[in-house]
C-alpha cells in the first residue's frame, strides 16, 4: 500500500496525484502547442513577410486593453458582459492555479487573510462563470441572433468548459465537506454544496474517494480541452491576443499600405493566399465569428453580397483546405467580385472587431488585382478614365474647376500667385457638382466675411485620390498625388483646409509630408475661430437638428466634437441619432461606391439613415459635413418620401444663416 499523501488537504492512498497532474498537463500542453504551431506555421509559410515587431510596450498595452480588459467586447452591453464573465473567470482560474503551484512548491503565502481572499475570489468567479454560461445559453438557443455562427462545435466547447468549472466546484465542495474547515463559509458556492454532501451522511473516506474521482474527471477534461483547442472554437483564445499584439501601429487607421512589390520592384496583385501577408492570414484565424462586423456593415445591411465576417472566414477556410494553392479572386475564386466591390471602406467593421481584424486592407489588396485584370463595372471604369484624363471623376476640363467662384466679390485669391494663410483644397464634388455650387459659394462667403486669408488652386488641383486608392487603382492614385504635390509646392501657405472628409483623410494621412503644414477639416477651422472669438454669430437659430458623422472625418480621424460645437454655437440643439460618432452608419458613397453601379439592394444605407433621422422628435434638419453626404442624403430624402419631414443641410449653411 503506498504511503498516504495529502492533496488539497485531503488524505489519499493513491500515490502522488500531483505527479499525475504535471505529467498529464505537460503532455496535453505539449500536444496543444505542437498542433497550434502546425496551424500557425501556415501564416509565414504561405503569407508574405511583414514587419510587426516594433513598439513592443505599446503592443503589450493593446493586449491588456483589448484581450484582458475586453474594452472592445464591452461596447455592446449584453454580449459584452456575457463574454467578459466567461473570459475573466478563466483568467482568474488560471491565475489561481498558478498561485497554488507557487505556494505548494516555492513560497508558502496562502494562509490567514490572504487565503480567505484567495478562496473567496475563486468562488465568486465560479458563480460569475455560471451566470455568463447562462447568458450564453439564453442568447444562442433562445434569442438566436442572425450574426452568430451556429454549429455543434460551439455546443461541445460550452459543455466542456462548463464541465471543467462544475467539476472544479464539486472537487472544492467535497474537500470542504471532508475537512469541515473553519473558513469554509468564505467559499460560498463550495460551502453551500458541501452542506448537500454532508446531508447524505457520507463518511470522510467516501467523500475523499468522491473527491478523487471527480478530480480525475476535472483533470482529464482540462487535458482534452487543451489538446483540441487549436482545432476547435476556442482557437481564438490563442490567436486573438496574437492578432491584437500584431495590430497596425505604424500608420493611422486612415492610411492604407502601399501596393506590395517583389524583390525586383514588380507590383504584387493579390489573387491567392500567398499574395497576402502572414498578418492578413492571422486575421483570418483570429476571427471569433461574433458577427459584430456584419451587424454594422452598411453593405450587408443594404442586402448586398458582402458580409465582413463571411469574407474573413472565406480566407480562413481557404487557408485550412487549400493553402498556397487557394485562388481568392477571379474565376473559380473563393471570394466573388461582387463581394469585394460591395465594400464602402467605411471602417465600421474594423471599429467593432474585438480582436482588431483589419478587413479593409485585405479587401483593397484583392481589389487591386481586379482592377489590373479589368474586372470592374462600366461606370467605375468611366470614372477612372475621367480621373486619369481630367483629374476629376466628372470628366470636366481643369479650367472649369473654379468656375463656381466666377463673379464672387472680392475675387478668391490664387494661392499659386500670392501667399495665403489657408490653402482651400476644394475637391471634386464641391467644385463640379451643380447641386453643390451654392454650398461651395456660401463656404467662400463665410471665409470672406470673417476675413480669413485663404486661397484656392485655380490650376493644378486634382482629385485627392482617397477613393481612387480604395478602389484599388494604386497607380492612378500615385499619379494624382504627384500632380497635387507639384501644384501645392507652387503655393505659399501655412495650413490646408478642405470641406471634403475623403480629401481630408488622404491629405492628412497618406500624402508625403509637404513642409509639415497641418490639414484641417472646415469644421475644425470654424471651431477654432469660434473659440478664439474671430467668428461670432448675430442670430440664434434655435433649431432642433441631428448631425451625421462622415466616416472619414469621424471614425477614421476622430473628429466628433468640432462640428457639434459649431452647430451648438449657432444656437441649434442637437438630437443624436442612435448610431452616432464612431458608430455612425455610412452613407454608402465611400470606397468608390459612388462611382459604381448600384445593383440590387433592399434599402440603401442613406435611406436607412434618413428613416432613422425622421424618427427623432422635433428634428427638421439633417446636418452633414461632407459634399458626398449632401448628394447621397438629398437623394435619399426623395426616395423615402421624407421631403415634408426633413431637410438636408451642410454645416456651412447653418453658419451662413447665423451671421
Amino acid at each position: 500500500m503506498p504511503e498516504r499523501t495529502n492533496y488539497w488537504g485531503i488524505p489519499h492512498t493513491w500515490g502522488e496525484p500531483e505527479t499525475l497532474v504535471y505529467i498529464v498537463m505537460f503532455l496535453s500542453a505539449s500536444i496543444m502547442l505542437f498542433r497550434f504551431y502546425k496551424r500557425a506555421s501556415l501564416w509565414w509559410q504561405i503569407g508574405r513577410p511583414e514587419a510587426r515587431w516594433d513598439k513592443i510596450p505599446e503592443r503589450l498595452w493593446l493586449v491588456i486593453k483589448y484581450a484582458i480588459a475586453q474594452t472592445r467586447v464591452l461596447r455592446q452591453r449584453y454580449p459584452g458582459l456575457m463574454h467578459a464573465a466567461l473570459a475573466w473567470s478563466f483568467f482568474v482560474f488560471f491565475l489561481g492555479t498558478a498561485l497554488a503551484t507557487v505556494h505548494d512548491h516555492f513560497f508558502e503565502f496562502l494562509y490567514g487573510n490572504t487565503l480567505i481572499v484567495y478562496k473567496f475570489t475563486l468562488d465568486i468567479f465560479t458563480i460569475i462563470f455560471f451566470i455568463g454560461a447562462g447568458m450564453v445559453i439564453y442568447r444562442r438557443y433562445k434569442e438566436k441572433p442572425e450574426r452568430l455562427t451556429y454549429d455543434e462545435g460551439f455546443t461541445r466547447t460550452l459543455v466542456l468548459i462548463t464541465i471543467i468549472v462544475l467539476t472544479g466546484l464539486f472537487t472544492e465542495s467535497l474537500r470542504l465537506a471532508a475537512e469541515r474547515s473553519a473558513i469554509s463559509a468564505w467559499s460560498p458556492a463550495g460551502h453551500l454544496l458541501a452542506q448537500i454532501w454532508l446531508s447524505t451522511g457520507a463518511s470522510e473516506s467516501t467523500l475523499t474517494n468522491w473527491h478523487l474521482g471527480i478530480w480525475i474527471i476535472h483533470l482529464l477534461t482540462i487535458a482534452f480541452t487543451l489538446i483540441t483547442l487549436p482545432v476547435g472554437t476556442l482557437l481564438h483564445t490563442l490567436t486573438a491576443p496574437l492578432n491584437i499584439f500584431f495590430s497596425k501601429l505604424d500608420r493611422p487607421m486612415g492610411a492604407l499600405a502601399s501596393n506590395a512589390v517583389t524583390e525586383d520592384d514588380e507590383p504584387i496583385f493579390a489573387s491567392k493566399l500567398r499574395d497576402l501577408t502572414w498578418k492578413q492570414l492571422l486575421d483570418a484565424d483570429a476571427c471569433t465569428e461574433c458577427g459584430r462586423c456584419q451587424d454594422v456593415c452598411p453593405a450587408y445591411g443594404a442586402g448586398m453580397p458582402l458580409s465582413p465576417k463571411a469574407f474573413i472566414l472565406s480566407l480562413r477556410d481557404s487557408l485550412i483546405h487549400n493553402g498556397s494553392k487557394s485562388k481568392l479572386t477571379g474565376d473559380a475564386g473563393a471570394i466573388s467580385e461582387d463581394v469585394l466591390w460591395s465594400c464602402t471602406t467605411c471602417g465600421a467593421c474594423i471599429q467593432e472587431c474585438p480582436v482588431l481584424v483589419e478587413h479593409i486592407d485585405t479587401i483593397v489588396d484583392l481589389r487591386r488585382y481586379l482592377v489590373i485584370e479589368g474586372m470592374i463595372d462600366s461606370e467605375l471604369q468611366s470614372a477612372l478614365t475621367n480621373l486619369g484624363r481630367y483629374g476629376n471623376s466628372f470628366g470636366k476640363s481643369e479650367r472649369m474647376r473654379a468656375r463656381w467662384s466666377k463673379g464672387m466679390d472680392p475675387k478668391i485669391k490664387d494661392a499659386g500667385k500670392e501667399a495665403v494663410e489657408y490653402l482651400w483644397f476644394v475637391g471634386d464634388y464641391a467644385s463640379y457638382s451643380p447641386t453643390l455650387t451654392e454650398i461651395t459659394q456660401k463656404t467662400a462667403e463665410v471665409f470672406q466675411k470673417i476675413e480669413l486669408n485663404f486661397g484656392i488652386i485655380y490650376k493644378g488641383e486634382n482629385h485627392a485620390g482617397n477613393d481612387v486608392r480604395r478602389v484599388g487603382e494604386e497607380g492612378l492614385y500615385e499619379m494624382l498625388v504627384e500632380k497635387n504635390i507639384k501644384a501645392m509646392k507652387r503655393c505659399d501657405y501655412q495650413t490646408i483646409v478642405t470641406t471634403d472628409p475623403h480629401s481630408y483623410n488622404t491629405l492628412k494621412n497618406e500624402y508625403p509630408e509637404n513642409g509639415g503644414q497641418p490639414v484641417l477639416h472646415y469644421s475644425e477651422l470654424l471651431d477654432q475661430l469660434i473659440s478664439s472669438g474671430k467668428l461670432k454669430f448675430s442670430k440664434k437659430l434655435d433649431y432642433k437638428v441631428t448631425y451625421h458623422d462622415p466616416c472619414y472625418l469621424g471614425r477614421y480621424n476622430g473628429v466628433f466634437d468640432a462640428p457639434r460645437r459649431v452647430i451648438e454655437a449657432t444656437g441649434c440643439e442637437i438630437i443624436e441619432m442612435s448610431r452616432n460618432k464612431d458608430c455612425a452608419l455610412c452613407c454608402g458613397a465611400g470606397g468608390g461606391r459612388i462611382w459604381m453601379e448600384e445593383g440590387e439592394v433592399e434599402e440603401r444605407p442613406s435611406e436607412s439613415r434618413i428613416r432613422e433621422a425622421v424618427e427623432l422628435d422635433g428634428v427638421k434638419d439633417f446636418i452633414v459635413a461632407c459634399p458626398k453626404d449632401v448628394t447621397m442624403y438629398s437623394d435619399a430624402v426623395k426616395t423615402v418620401g421624407a421631403e415634408e419631414s426633413i431637410v438636408v443641410k451642410d454645416l456651412i449653411e447653418l453658419v451662413y444663416e447665423a451671421f
